[in-house]
């Protein structure tokens, strides 16, 4: 893949994008350019799997999907990699998820990229019209649960250790950051 990024000229296209195929890195497409960041590290996955392995019940309980890590196609050109999303039944082979069949997106916030996922990620979801986002903090276990309202997003719940978080929609289910972050 490094010959092939770094020997590319202009923007990306999406078809120049899903031809890179399968990575170590997570490589994302936001309008023409490539964002690309390493392989998570271990507190992240585990946190990622505490959540999925809580979310994946609630969800097959009322017909959605959970799936971890997948393109989520925004609008044509703008395709991100979220941690976790909720979403409707789709074709498990298809390379893409539509944003429209997504439900709820959920960002491991790493320290290295914290201003994607709260600043450009969370624009970009809303615009898409995701109407749920979860942000975890690695090193607190801090939940913050939005909705959205119009193009944005507003805070719905906000728990630390200690407290709860009571999903309702798009799936039910009880968060306790103590059960993700060690």
């Amino acid at each position: 893949m490094t010959a092939a990024v770094f020997d590319h000229d202009g923007p990306w296209t999406e078809e120049e994008y899903l031809a890179l195929g399968e990575t170590s890195q997570r490589v994302e497409l936001f309008d023409g350019s490539l964002h690309v960041t390493p392989a998570p590290t271990p507190r992240h996955q585990r946190i990622s799997r505490k959540l999925g392995n809580i979310l994946e019940p609630a969800a097959e309980a009322v017909g959605l999907e959970l799936l971890e890590a997948v393109n989520v196609r925004l609008r044509p050109g703008r395709v991100p990699i979220p941690d976790l999303v909720v979403t409707n039944p789709v074709d498990l082979d298809d390379p893409n998820i539509e944003a429209h069949e997504v439900r709820l997106v959920c960002e491991i916030i790493s320290p290295s990229n914290a201003a994607t996922d709260k600043v450009l990620k969370m624009h970009y979801y809303a615009a898409a019209g995701i109407d749920w986002y979860l942000l975890i903090e690695q090193d607190t276990g801090a939940l913050r649960l939005y909705h959205r309202r119009h193009a944005h997003y507003v805070e719905h719940a906000a728990v630390k250790r200690g407290e709860v978080l009571e999903l309702t929609e798009p799936v039910r289910a009880t968060v306790r950051p103590e059960d993700l972050v060690p």
